[in-house]
């Protein structure tokens, strides 16, 4: 799927409809304090092994989420209905 990297939509901090850039977004650092990464730490830790069935395979699509920042007020919002799934996706200049 091809993008642009600028649209036209609607700026919900400012109102109106305002140019936006578009980008992809990243994932994060995850933390170590939460108990979910905590708990997988205590259970590796030693010769245990992994503790859970290892994935077989991945989604041949991957889940692309969008995150468009306001040329005017330089706030950052994602889509109203999430992301969506594509299998190639590219920006384009327009």
């Amino acid at each position: 799927m091809k993008m642009p990297k600028k649209v036209k939509r609607y700026c919900p901090y400012c109102k109106k409809h305002t140019i936006h850039t578009v980008e992809k977004a990243k994932k994060g650092r995850p933390s170590e304090l939460t108990w979910g990464q905590r708990q997988f730490r205590r259970v590796t830790a030693g010769y245990g092994g992994f503790p859970r069935p290892l994935p077989d395979r991945s989604k041949p699509v991957k889940k692309i989420d969008l995150r468009f920042k306001c040329t005017e007020c330089g706030k950052m919002h994602t889509k109203a209905n999430g992301c969506f799934r594509s299998g190639r996706f590219e920006f384009i200049e327009k």
